[in-house]
This record gives C-alpha cells, sequence and structure tokens, in this order.
C-alpha cells in the first residue's frame, strides 16, 4: 500500500465501514479520532477496536477540551439527550463545529504525512439532521483545503472522500457486511454507558436498529437493557 489516507475514525458503525472502505481501496489507513470531552466516551475504546481488527496503519486520539464551551447534548451533561425520536430541526446533540474542526485536524496530519485523501463518514440520508454532514458542506472543507495548504499550492490537490454520504443506514451496513466489518465492536450511541452497551432510544441507536432492520440482517449492538 503506497497510498496514504487520514480516516476519521469515531468508533462508530459509519466511520469503521469507511475505513474498511478505504483499506479496500488499496490505502495506507492513518485513523485520527478526537477526544472532545463527547458524553459517549466509550466510542474511543471502540475505535481502537475498530482500528486494530481492520488493519489500520497507525491509530491517534487527540484530545480537546470543547465541553468548555458546552452547547449540545454531547457536551454538556446539563442537557439531556433526546430520546423520543428523530425529529425535525438540528437536535441538541449537534456538537457545534465539530465536523469542521475535526477535518482541520485530519487536514494537518494530511500533509504531515503527504498524503491527499481524507474520509470522512458523514451522512445526508438517514442522519440527525446536522448541518455539516451534508454534500454543500464538505465540498466547501474541500475547496478550503486547496487554498489553505502548502501541498495544495505546490499542486498536490486533496479530496475529502465521504463514500457514505447518499447511502441509507441500511446500504452502509450492507456495505460493511460484505467487508466483512465487524460491528460488535463499534459504539454508535450517544449516552453509551462505560462498557460501551447501547440506550437503545437515543436518535443514534434507533437509525442503527432501523438499519439492521431495513437491511435484513440480525442486529448485533449490545443495548442495556
Amino acid at each position: 500500500m503506497s497510498k496514504k489516507a487520514v480516516i476519521l475514525l469515531s468508533g462508530g458503525l459509519d466511520s469503521a465501514t469507511v475505513l474498511a472502505l478505504a483499506h479496500e481501496q488499496g490505502f495506507a489507513c492513518h485513523c485520527l479520532s478526537v477526544d472532545y470531552g463527547q458524553r459517549h466516551v466509550a466510542e474511543l475504546a471502540a475505535a481502537s477496536r475498530v482500528a486494530a481488527v481492520l488493519g489500520a496503519a497507525e491509530h491517534r486520539v487527540v484530545h480537546l477540551d470543547m465541553n468548555q464551551f458546552g452547547g449540545s447534548a454531547l457536551t454538556d451533561r446539563g442537557i439531556d439527550v433526546p430520546t423520543a425520536g428523530v425529529q425535525p430541526g438540528i437536535p441538541v446533540t449537534y456538537v457545534p463545529a465539530r465536523n469542521t474542526i475535526m477535518l482541520a485536524l485530519a487536514l494537518g496530519w494530511a500533509e504531515v504525512l503527504d498524503s491527499c485523501d481524507i474520509f470522512v463518514g458523514v451522512n445526508a440520508v438517514d442522519y440527525s439532521g446536522y448541518p455539516d454532514c451534508r454534500p454543500e458542506f464538505i465540498r466547501a472543507f474541500e475547496a478550503m483545503a486547496n487554498l489553505a495548504t502548502k501541498a495544495a499550492v505546490e499542486g498536490r490537490t486533496l479530496r475529502i472522500h465521504a463514500p457514505l454520504i447518499d447511502l441509507s443506514k441500511a446500504d452502509i451496513i450492507r456495505t460493511g457486511s460484505r467487508l466483512s466489518v465487524d460491528y460488535r465492536l463499534t459504539v454508535s450511541c450517544y449516552q453509551a454507558d462505560a462498557e460501551g452497551r447501547a440506550c437503545g432510544v437515543c436518535d443514534s441507536c434507533r437509525l442503527r436498529r432501523e438499519g439492521f432492520t431495513a437491511a435484513g440482517l440480525p442486529d448485533p449492538t449490545d443495548y442495556q437493557t
């Protein structure tokens, strides 16, 4: 594998699938996870498991303290995670600027690695309505990256790969299953406990469960009850 790519790896179902896709395409996968003060910190242990099993060339965790700002149910324990089902509008689980920050970190590492490829598992079909998961955001960040970096100025065009962006959750699961992704390793729940067990009622759990049902595959998720 001569091509290097930076893979944003949260430890969830989508990012695990993206890692498997990048590996299939022949990339040496340098995985980046971010400990940003998230409520569901168990996803970081999941990311480590996924990176090891799926053959990542390297896995690093960057530590940020985004919970000093709050503003999201994922970074402020004074805000409850919604459990009534996916609702219209942008939910309180949206973390302000999270994908912008994470992609910027990935961009910096990609330059150091002499890599022109960054993979991210955003999805704009079965998702919670986050503005930084839309195709127009990915296109805009890619355009910015190709203006802001030494690599691009010197002629090495950088690409942001978002291979899941137009897929349903069921199609994502089918894709990962074809690539032998073991979804038992992953954690998607917004309020997973210390063992990584899912609550089963947050938006992320509902979308994940519905995805397995629609894909016609058994749900391997470990639920708290």
